[in-house]
């Protein structure tokens, strides 16, 4: 493990305890990783932020250590205790970094607190919707059968857990008590909010992410006033760890850090 990810700091804010790693020193970036994630699946990035930036990164609630919140919560729901926890460290304006679902919650706070957030990175993030296909039409039908089965009983039970088991995503597998936080999530969408994002946006994505098209990057850079896109290729979803050095430079280049050679 990273020497800088062995030193945890807990805050308690809203009723949610989380760990926290603040490191380096400088301008403020906030690190949000993805949906399934904790702060060590971002350890890449703040190993590359540490040198020239003050990193703030956290565990969102029901990742990493940070325990599940108590009720069903939205993206606005995560946006606005992330708020809370980085306002506790820090009072002042930061840069974002979120990937995935992180994005989606940095590009939140974004929009609704203007004069929190300096520049933006967004990594590969959710948000968008897409049509549904022919067969995630099928599967949605199936599902409602599956949900009435669910209320027969017993066996309408089992079939209804078969039905689950063999079409769920895996992170609606794996979701357990955040469930029901997930459906709500993922059902989602983030449109109405781009455009009201002032910040300087990056968004640097993978040419291969097979979880967030590459044409949602093309209709976020379209729909946020300031933004510029980076394609990484070859890379997937977590094209941080696909193109780590490449990766490195845009983002210091971006937030402003000399870029030495």
């Amino acid at each position: 493990m990273d020497a800088t990810l062995s030193h945890f700091t807990t805050i308690e804010t809203a009723g949610q305890s989380t760990r926290v790693v603040d490191t380096g020193a400088g301008e403020v970036v906030v690190v949000l990783h993805g949906w399934g994630g904790r702060i060590e699946s971002m350890g890449p990035v703040i190993s590359c932020l540490q040198s020239r930036f003050r990193v703030i990164a956290l565990d969102l609630p029901g990742f990493g250590e940070a325990p599940p919140p108590a009720s069903v919560w939205g993206t606005s729901d995560y946006a606005a205790w992330v708020s809370e926890v980085v306002a506790i460290r820090w009072s002042g304006r930061a840069h974002f970094l979120g990937h995935s679902f992180g994005g989606k919650v940095s590009l939140n706070i974004a929009a609704t607190e203007p004069a929190a957030v300096d520049k933006l990175v967004l990594v590969d993030p959710s948000g968008l919707r897409s049509a549904p296909s022919n067969s995630a039409r099928v599967k949605r039908a199936l599902s409602r059968v599956a949900r009435i089965a669910g209320q027969m009983g017993g066996p309408g039970k089992r079939l209804q857990q078969k039905f689950y088991d063999r079409v769920a995503s895996d992170d609606y597998r794996k979701a357990g008590p955040l469930r029901p936080t997930f459906v709500r999530i993922v059902n989602e969408d983030v449109s109405e909010l781009l455009p009201r994002i002032g910040a300087p946006t990056l968004l640097l994505w993978g040419a291969q992410d097979h979880d967030v098209p590459l044409a949602h990057a093309r209709t976020m850079e379209s729909l946020i006033p300031d933004a510029g896109l980076v394609v990484l290729d070859p890379a997937g979803h977590f094209s941080y760890l696909d193109q780590p050095d490449r990766f490195c430079r845009i983002v210091r280049h971006f937030l402003g850090a000399p870029v030495t050679p």
